[in-house]
């Protein structure tokens, strides 16, 4: 359909507020994670592979929204720091599987205590009701969303030209 007036402010923008939003939450912990030298995502890493005992790189690149490149090029450092090791998956060998080492058992563990004082300390500038209500409103957007029958046919982009002869290209070498 064709759109009636012009489009929302930016400040209005979902994704761009739900960054804002991620920002200002991860503004309380940046200093915590610092202070042992880990990055967001190195964080996010740790804090998946704690709560199991090992993740093939697919499921960890979901769990922690980060694209499986992107996690590949991470994880060397992390195995260097000695916080992960790699396994050959037991039934392909072709497939890795990550997990936590002792130490990085320890340093998550040792991580805990300050991380919960940092929730506490948002659920009292918050307040403990309003983040119980934002979860349960971020666990219902996201089900929402993640719903394949929700996405209109209509709203998915097109395919140029181009990326149809691109498609047809791939499928074609898949073939031989």
């Amino acid at each position: 359909g064709t759109m009636s007036g012009p489009i929302r402010p930016f400040e209005r923008s979902l994704p761009m507020q739900l960054m804002r939003a991620r920002e200002a939450v991860m503004a309380r912990f940046r200093p915590h994670l610092n202070a042992r030298n880990l990055s967001d995502q190195q964080w996010r890493i740790i804090r998946a592979l704690s709560e199991t005992d090992a993740l093939e790189i697919v499921e960890l690149s979901g769990r922690c929204c980060i694209h499986p490149a992107s996690l590949s090029r991470m994880l060397p450092a992390l195995e260097q720091e000695g916080l992960v090791k790699r396994h050959n998956h037991a039934r392909d060998q072709r497939r890795s599987v990550m997990s936590l080492t002792v130490r990085g058992r320890r340093l998550f563990r040792e991580m805990g205590p300050e991380s919960e004082a940092i929730y506490a300390a948002l659920a009292r500038d918050i307040g403990a009701a309003r983040l119980s209500q934002l979860y349960a409103m971020l666990d219902a957007l996201i089900a929402t969303l993640e719903q394949p029958a929700i996405v209109n046919r209509k709203m998915r982009p097109r395919k140029t030209r181009v990326a149809k002869v691109a498609s047809r290209a791939r499928s074609a070498r898949s073939k031989r």
